[in-house]
């Protein structure tokens, strides 16, 4: 394939037609004509679900990829530049693009994600400069041959990468690569995608096969376009037929008797013993996201806006321009705003850890099955348990969490619901507002509070279902439950590091970006008497904002501005939202479960604005600070994964949601109160 940007001398290295990295042609001595580069040889990812390819795809691009959306669709796709190593460790001329395809079992796709992968394989069929690399479980040998059968009647360019030699033989199975070789008639290499062990055979084979295509013999005939429903059955009966005369021709038959993953799989998939279980792994997330998690992120914050701002604060005073607004922009809006970045940084790194032990280790597929049949009375699979409930724990990393589901479709309904699972932000302002006005029943109305919660996901789930995601497909769950693992450090830390510096680049920006207009609104005097930056809150730009938007929230009994200011805050941080309302009251914040001068304060301003129905005013108060928009920082996250479109549709539905439940909540109970 051509490209018009090396035809027309692009000044640096470019991503051409091809997806490819295309460098700069060198211009000859004399000012000659450029010579051309190197071609870059494409190499897609193909292979099953929990078949080690993204690991492979890690290990061999390292720090040199990207992820981008399909065009038109929700799909990400991973690139990478791999650069293969000669003997002498370095790398060659020609590096190689690689390209990493959304996982699938079969060529028939049922997703968008697997509509992508099936066509990138058929563009890879008509491309001389592309070569499918299919990783190859070899624990599930003959699900991998399955696939390859697809793949090799759409190209004859195909390399097998065997992976899980390990497991396979801890459970019986041995499979001998170059027996296999000769048996499918293409290149088949044995590594290990946690340690690189065998990558540098992958790209003689690669080469090699670029340059003298292989058919694989002995496939069953491709379909023909317009095939009928039963001829396409019988084809895949056929090939399942040749999946299984090259297991038996290669000897790969597993021990008669039960393997150590069966035995484990018979304890944690019954309910009695795998339950529990479960239950003890969330409380464990839990742990890691509050109590182990708190107080990291609030020493990190603290580092940055005291000692470094500190030093900015010197800085400044050392050049003369210190006390002015130049200072409280850098200080109190930039690096406060860094602060809150830099504090979710643990948090993340934390919480990816976790989940990709869970993930690696092949817990979260047990988690699946086992949470299926709930699951689907809503609409949904099993799959997406694990991110919701993370939700409880932290919305930030379950939207991380959903990159275990199997297409974009899943991941974007799951990202849709995980901002109404009530996080442990939230829980300030219900203990706050329970405790001054039902200080006999606070546990009560808390709990009530989560239940809530869960009452909106479940019904969420079934709305979208019902509406925007009716093209997933409502079937039972078929999963290949993945081989147990040990984990390997040092691929889990790399991905763990990778994720959380993709997170401060992107929900980074958005956050300090909006957490200084608010500063800028925070300083603008909008009345007599004050300078910019020496303003009381209600004076201030911010000050008029809130009473504008206030009588909005006047149907819902608490129509003030300090208490929008609270939720106008809250909407960059929960955890901020009774700081806010101290800051409007200008009294300190409660201590401990005692609401103190706040709560009294509070009671006052909800006895005004709802004519003496205080307490139902505080309950509505409640539900919209649990059904609206979490926090900036998961609207950031949401943004990055799933774009704009979406994400300010959420936002919007949010909004509306939780303005409607509060004002219903105000006007039924202020029948009764």
């Amino acid at each position: 394939m051509s490209c018009p940007r090396c035809e027309g001398g692009a000044p640096r290295t470019h991503e051409g037609p091809d997806g490819a990295a295309h460098p700069r042609g060198r211009r000859a001595p004399g000012g000659g004509a450029t010579t051309a580069p190197a071609p870059v040889l494409r190499v897609l990812l193909v292979g099953t679900p929990n078949a080690g390819k993204s690991t492979l795809f890690n290990h061999l691009t390292g720090a040199r990829q990207t992820t981008r959306n399909v065009p038109g669709t929700t799909v990400d796709l991973a690139r990478g530049t791999w650069r293969p190593r000669t003997g002498a460790g370095t790398t060659t001329a020609t590096p190689l693009a690689l390209v990493d395809l959304p996982g699938t079992y079969s060529l028939t796709p049922v997703s968008p994600d697997e509509a992508v992968t099936v066509a990138e394989i058929d563009r890879a069929g008509a491309e001389p400069g592309t070569v499918t690399l299919l990783v190859a479980n070899a624990a599930e040998l003959h699900s991998a041959l399955f696939l390859l059968g697809q793949v090799g009647a759409r190209t004859e360019r195909v390399v097998v990468a065997l992976t899980m030699t390990d497991v396979a033989t801890a459970d019986g199975v041995t499979v001998d690569p170059r027996r296999l070789a000769a048996r499918l008639g293409v290149p088949v290499v044995e590594v290990d995608p946690r340690t690189g062990r065998g990558t540098d055979g992958l790209v003689a084979a690669v080469r090699a096969v670029s340059e003298h295509p292989r058919p694989v013999p002995g496939l069953p005939g491709a379909a023909a376009p317009g095939t009928a429903p039963d001829d396409e059955l019988d084809r895949i009966d056929a090939l399942l037929g040749w999946a299984d005369d090259v297991v038996e021709s290669v000897g790969a038959h597993g021990s008669a008797t039960r393997s150590r993953a069966d035995r484990i799989d018979a304890l944690l998939l019954d309910p009695w013993v795998g339950l529990p279980v479960f239950v003890v792994t969330l409380w464990a997330l839990f742990q890691l996201a509050t109590w182990v998690a708190a107080p990291i992120m609030g020493a990190t914050e603290a580092l940055v806006t005291g000692p470094v701002a500190g030093l900015v604060t010197w800085a400044l005073d050392g050049v003369g321009l210190s006390g002015g607004w130049l200072e409280g922009l850098l200080v109190d809006g930039l690096v406060a705003g860094v602060g809150v970045v830099v504090a979710f940084a643990p948090l993340m790194a934390l919480m990816f850890l976790a989940i990709g032990l869970l993930e690696d280790s092949g817990y979260v597929a047990r988690v699946a099955v086992l949470a299926d049949r709930l699951m689907r009375s809503v609409g949904l699979d099993g799959r997406v348990i694990m991110p919701l409930i993370v939700g409880f724990g932290c919305n930030l990393p379950a939207l991380a969490a959903t990159r275990t589901l199997p297409n974009a479709r899943q991941r974007l309904l799951t990202g849709l619901l995980i901002p109404y699972a009530s996080c442990p932000a939230r829980l300030t302002v219900y203990v706050l507002l329970a405790g001054t006005f039902f200080p006999r029943h606070t546990g009560l109305v808390v709990l009530a509070m989560y239940v809530l919660s869960v009452a909106l996901v479940l019904v969420g789930a079934l709305v979208l279902r019902g509406t925007l995601f009716r093209d997933l497909t409502h079937e039972p769950l078929a999963l290949v439950l993945p081989a147990y693992h040990v984990p390997r450090p040092v691929p889990l830390l790399v991905t763990t590091g990778r994720r959380v510096l993709a997170f401060l680049r992107g929900a980074g920006t958005i956050i300090v970006g909006v957490l200084v207009v608010v500063w800028l609104l925070l300083s603008v005097p909008v009345t007599p008497g004050h300078t910019f930056g020496e303003v009381p809150v209600h004076d201030s730009a911010y000050g008029r904002l809130t009473d504008q938007v206030a009588p909005v929230f006047s149907p819902a009994g608490y129509g003030d501005w300090r208490t929008t200011s609270a939720l106008v805050t809250g909407f960059v941080a929960k955890e901020v939202a009774v700081g806010a309302l101290a800051q409007a009251y200008a009294v300190d914040e409660p201590v401990g479960s005692s609401p103190g001068e706040l709560g009294e304060q509070l009671r006052a301003t909800l006895d005004e604005t709802s004519g003496g129905h205080a307490p139902a005013a505080a309950l509505a108060f409640m539900v919209f600070v649990l059904a609206y928009t979490p926090c900036l920082a998961t609207v950031a996250e949401q943004q990055r994964m799933f774009g704009w479109r979406w994400t300010l549709g959420a936002v919007a539905i949010q909004l509306s949601v939780a303005w409607v439940l509060s004002v219903a909540t105000f006007q039924l109970l202020r029948l009764v109160w």
